[in-house]
Formats: C-alpha cells, structure tokens, sequence
C-alpha cells in the first residue's frame, strides 16, 4: 500500500465507546463542521482537541494553525484523549486534533485534500469505533476496507474520500500526531526545512 498504513488491530475500543454511551448529547454540542465544510456535511463531530482561537491575523480558517488546545467536551473522554496521546507517545511525537466523527448511514464523506501546514507536516489517524460492514476509505486510486479495532494512518495531503455503506452510523476516533523530524508516514516538511518541523514541535 502506497498511501495507508494500517498501525495496529484488535485494539480494545471499549472505554472509548463507553465514553460516549455517556455523553450522547456531545454530538449536537458544536456542529459547525457539517454545517460549514461541505465535504464533511453528512457527519457529525464531537471536537475534543480543536485548533487555537483567535485565528492569526490574516488566517481565513484554522490549516495554517499550528496550537491545539482541549475544547469543553475533552472533559468527557479522559480515556479517549489517553489514547491518543499513547499513540502519539508510541510515534515519539506531539498530540494536535483529535475528533470524533460518525459518518451517517449510507453516505459519504466527499473527495477532499487536507490543505496548510498544518497537516503538511502531521500524520492522520483513523481508530474504527463501529462499523457494520467495514469503512471504506479512498486515497486517490487506493482503496482499504478498515474494520472495528483498527489504527490506520493515510495521507490526508491527497485526495481522499471515504463511505458508509451500512445502515448505522460508521464512528471514528481521528487523530493527528506530529511526528519527530524524518520519521513521519505520510508527511512534507513545511518550507523545505526538517529545521521548520522541529521548530513547530519545540512550540505545539
């Protein structure tokens, strides 16, 4: 595979899913991705670490932003955020975003490319959370099926799009980790420089 690495499988996702067994109305708590980024309409999202705000000067939307920062909802899921920052700790990098999405039933993330520096120089991860019959994910003409307890990782910095085809909604934990200079899976260095990827770890 050329554009997916699938990182681990069999990972338990209980204390994730129990998690949000407990806080049901997360989902309608902020719905400003589905309203306001077309591609990602037939979704719903519960932010737990989200990009700084005030945006810089001159900054439209939040891919040029490097700092994250824990949002309300974080409270709800220590066990989640634990994970992720074990993955992070495994690749021997930094936490950024982290979301949880549901993908409706028989719908579509659609074609899309993650553009800014902000994710030239992280990598994207996928946990499956719950899926009936697999989460098809597209990057350019590859196509993985991924499947409940999987970590993968693909390169968001081309076009991708991804599928439910069941007739539940399709959960995912996505994540990004900044990883340590040259050693990222699907990463470009920002301003040509692994200098610029270490300054940006020295600061997130």
């Amino acid at each position: 595979m050329q554009n997916f690495t699938r990182v681990a499988e069999n990972l338990d996702t209980r204390p994730v899913l129990n998690e949000l067994a407990s806080s049901p109305g997360a989902w309608d708590v902020d719905t400003s991705r589905q309203r306001n980024v077309r591609c990602q309409r037939h979704t719903r999202n519960i932010f737990l670490r989200a990009p700084v705000k005030p945006l810089p000067p001159g900054e439209k939307n939040s891919n040029n932003v490097h700092d994250s920062r824990l949002t309300r909802q974080a409270r709800y899921f220590p066990q989640t955020l634990a994970l992720c920052r074990a993955v992070a700790r495994q690749r021997g990098g930094d936490l950024g975003r982290a979301v949880l999405v549901a993908l409706l039933p028989m719908r579509k993330v659609s074609p899309h490319v993650d553009l800014g520096e902000y994710y030239r120089i992280r990598d994207r991860f996928h946990l499956v959370l719950a899926s009936l019959r697999g989460s098809p994910v597209t990057v350019g003409d590859e196509t993985v099926i991924m499947h409940l307890g999987e970590l993968w990782a693909f390169d968001n910095k081309k076009c991708h799009w991804a599928w439910n085809p069941s007739d539940e909604p399709r959960v995912h934990l996505i994540f990004d980790v900044l990883p340590p200079p040259g050693q990222g899976l699907y990463v470009y260095p920002i301003l040509g420089s692994q200098d610029d990827t270490a300054r940006v770890a020295a600061t997130a």
